[in-house]
């Protein structure tokens, strides 16, 4: 079959986007707070809450809409959904219209992160798949890292009067409220998806044919499943995993801002991008590790050093602050990969059904940052962040009682080594 790397080069294309919009809250949280005069912590918790739960709703139905239509007619409703959802806020920037925008974006961007890999498999050629998984994870770990610096850029010179400002930036300050400059993002992202929407329209996309692991699978499957004790742990481990990354990455900021007193539209921001941004680079070690240890091994020295990084973020200096939130990104980034396989290779038949129950396990991300943000309109946000440390106590947990069907293929360091030094000669 002749591959179509076009295509891989547009779904780059698309993670980069997805990824540019959909992170960018944490950054945001500080200026939300204060823009809409949020007494409770609570309620800024609400914003990644309504993203991740329509992204949980969407995830099962997703799968079945991508078996009954066209690729291109799914990737023209799912980019069409954070369209609308953030030309809304742009709008009418305020509070119930920001969570509300933020449910309809995370239904569209769960309708494309479904349709995207089987599609990138079918362009790209399946002995090519797992390469260009990983190049989409970087692209994804990229935009995460450039956003917010684009938030910066764009919140500095929105509020500076002495720059002279260019063409865009002035266009933007014409639309965008005065004393709300970062809603400029918004209209940012109107303008990319609007691009990004002509472009799905003007190509074709291949036919895809969905393997086994990748169909929605029947009723039937989904009541014999849901039988399996295992079904439930494994899909708790993911609710586990989304709930700390996100419940850490969007009070990151908020967090420097109120204990060491960091400017969360600068410096805030940067590190913010820098834990998204190792956390890309450390699936790309993860990968190098599955080779050379089982994973569980991997999963519990990645889940324990979390939890050390974590502790010093909240408990060190400012600069300790300052390393060990990224690092945490670091660490974590491999969980959800080795969570997801031994979830799968813990059953011998209905994958792609399974694969399912364990992506609506995305509605952590609905979870931790409200946890996060109603223990510490109580105890501060010190201690309400340590409630990420028992939710990856949980994920630790996996390590010890996880018994899949079939164990990651290793090598050893010297097997490794020797396989390399062939390959040159």
């Amino acid at each position: 079959m002749k591959r179509n790397y076009k295509i891989v080069a547009l779904i780059m294309l698309f993670w980069f986007v997805i990824s540019f919009i959909t992170n960018i809250l944490g950054p945001l949280i500080p200026d939300i707070i204060r823009n809409f005069d949020l007494q409770q912590l609570t309620l800024a918790g609400y914003i990644p809450m309504s993203f991740f739960i329509a992204y949980a709703i969407m995830s099962i139905p997703a799968g079945i809409m991508i078996e009954k239509f066209s690729e291109k007619t799914v990737l023209l409703i799912g980019f069409t959904m954070p369209l609308v959802g953030s030309l809304l806020f742009a709008l009418v920037p305020s509070y119930p219209v920001l969570l509300a925008s933020c449910f309809i974006i995370g239904l569209g961007m769960a309708m494309l992160q479904t349709v995207i890999n089987p599609l990138t498999r079918v362009a790209g050629g399946e002995e090519n798949f797992a390469f260009f998984s990983v190049m989409g994870q970087l692209v994804f770990g990229f935009a995460s890292f450039v956003s917010p610096f684009v938030y910066s850029y764009l919140v500095g010179e929105l509020t500076d009067p002495g720059t002279d400002k260019n063409f865009f930036v002035s266009f933007l300050a014409g639309i965008t409220p005065e004393q709300l400059p970062w809603v400029s993002l918004y209209w940012v992202f109107t303008m990319i998806l609007i691009i990004i929407l002509l472009i799905v329209v003007g190509n074709r996309f291949p036919k895809m044919t969905l393997k086994d692991d990748e169909k929605s699978g029947s009723s039937a499957s989904y009541k014999t499943l849901l039988h399996n004790k295992y079904v439930y742990l494994f899909f708790f481990g993911i609710l586990c995993y989304v709930a700390t990354e996100q419940g850490i990455a969007n009070w990151i900021s908020k967090f420097l801002e109120d204990y060491h007193g960091i400017d969360p539209q600068t410096e805030g921001a940067a590190i913010v991008g820098t834990f998204w941004g190792l956390m890309s680079l450390g699936c790309v070690l993860g990968l190098l590790l599955l080779k050379l240890f089982d994973s569980k091994i991997v999963l519990r020295y990645a889940g324990l050093l979390s939890v050390i990084l974590l502790l010093c973020a909240l408990f060190g200096s400012a600069k300790i602050s300052v390393y060990c939130f990224p690092l945490v990104g670091f660490t974590i980034s491999v969980i959800f990969s080795i969570v997801m396989s031994l979830g799968l290779n813990s059953v011998s038949k209905y994958h792609g059904s399974f694969a399912g129950i364990l992506c609506s396990g995305i509605v952590g991300g609905a979870i931790g940052p409200v946890i996060v943000g109603s223990l510490a309109d109580v105890f501060g946000l010190r201690v309400a962040l340590l409630s990420m440390v028992v939710t990856l106590g949980y994920i630790i947990s996996i390590s010890f009682w996880a018994k899949p069907l079939v164990n990651n293929k290793t090598v050893s360091v010297k097997d490794l080594l020797c396989r390399k030094k062939i390959n040159r000669l």
